[in-house]
């Protein structure tokens, strides 16, 4: 091995610790800094162990190797096909691009969002052609007939998988159809995850979604990478459908609280107290929620924008009613819900924000909020 030589350099004192002749200030401004290239202790000037010497056109170079070198175990990352770029999709789309992911869209029916294209979202045409591009695609549309339109139509997702690719449905859907779903794409070699989420438009601008994956854990870890880009509460439930019962749970749980709050509050205004402090007070109390915090201000504030839109939440809450009758069991609060949110539907507001349940209570009693 070639003989390593140990150039010292000293730092530039300042003037008190030439005053004070000490040997210890001294030892103290020779720096100690990291090589470049192997990340040991070393002093300036001093060539890396690995290499005795600095290589030829970088001797006396201080720059930083490691940004070009190979880390051993490290790979070079998947290559994201995403479809469905709407209200939800296109923030979760973009943090993958914003983490350094080459993602794929496709121009089917509409042109990606331009701010994406920006960011260096790539676009092909159909869906055939993201499948073969990607190494895992995403699904993210609105409804069972969507995503099995997109995987298995013509010119659809399985037309161009090959095998060791991963299929990603985030979409919220039929978890009995989820597993057929699942059994066609693992016959051709790839594997597949259900992974709907919650939080809503907020979510997922923030990637703070809450991601319920059902599917083989290899597939899990091999996606939770991506997940973790776009949410924080990642939880692999169970095989594949289970993740989509999962979401199946949250949208009852959702659905009866945006019913509760909206319910407490119309009594509250009704009864003559000013519905906005009646919520900060809650929100102090057992009763506070992040429905409370959230839909509950949407509902004093009027600002029904859809954040998860109604006729959302219903087809949610008809596969809820569907599976309890395939289970024999009943769900009386989640069929009431899902009659106030066919009453709003009805009156016009299927696209509103799901906290506009709250006007098919008002129209009950003939009473608004804030009257």
């Amino acid at each position: 091995m070639a003989r390593v030589r140990f150039v010292v350099r000293p730092v530039r004192m300042r003037k008190e610790e030439h005053r004070s002749g000490s040997k210890s200030r001294k030892m103290q401004s020779m720096r100690v800094v990291r090589s470049p290239v192997c990340n040991r202790k070393t002093f300036p000037g001093q060539p890396c162990h690995l290499w005795g010497r600095w290589p030829a056109g970088q001797r006396g170079a201080r720059r930083n190797a490691t940004s070009t070198r190979k880390i051993p175990g490290r790979t070079t990352m998947d290559t994201i096909g995403f479809i469905g770029l709407g209200i939800m999709g296109a923030p979760m789309a973009g943090h993958l691009l914003d983490a350094g992911y080459q993602v794929v869209a496709s121009d089917h029916r509409s042109k990606p969002p331009a701010d994406l294209v920006a960011r260096g979202l790539k676009t092909v045409s159909g869906h055939h052609a993201v499948a073969k591009t990607a190494d895992i695609v995403i699904t993210m549309v609105p409804d069972t007939p969507q995503v099995a339109d997109v995987l298995f139509g013509d010119n659809g997702v399985v037309s161009g998988l090959t095998a060791g690719k991963l299929v990603i449905d985030m979409s919220s859907i039929s978890p009995i159809e989820t597993k057929e779903f699942a059994t066609k794409i693992n016959a051709l070699g790839c594997d597949y995850l259900d992974a709907p989420v919650s939080g809503g438009e907020v979510g997922a601008k923030a990637a703070s979604l809450t991601i319920m994956v059902g599917g083989e854990e290899k597939a899990f870890e091999r996606a939770r990478p991506v997940f973790e880009k776009m949410g924080k509460n990642i939880t692999l439930v169970g095989p594949n459908g289970v993740g989509q019962t999962t979401k199946v749970a949250n949208q009852i749980v959702v659905a009866l609280t945006i019913e509760a709050v909206a319910e407490a509050l119309v009594f509250a205004s009704k009864a003559g107290a000013d519905p906005a402090k009646v919520r900060q007070a809650l929100m102090g109390g057992l009763a506070a929620s992040r429905i409370l915090e959230v839909h509950g201000e949407r509902m004093i504030k009027r600002s029904f924008a859809p954040g998860f839109r109604i006729e959302l939440h219903q087809k949610d809450l008809n596969l809820a009613l569907e599976g309890a009758k395939t289970l024999g069991i009943a769900l009386p609060n989640t069929s009431t819900t899902q009659q106030l949110f066919n009453s709003c539907a009805g009156n016009g507001g299927a696209k509103e924000d799901h906290s506009a349940l709250v006007k098919a209570l008002e129209r009950m009693a003939g009473h608004g909020l804030g009257e």
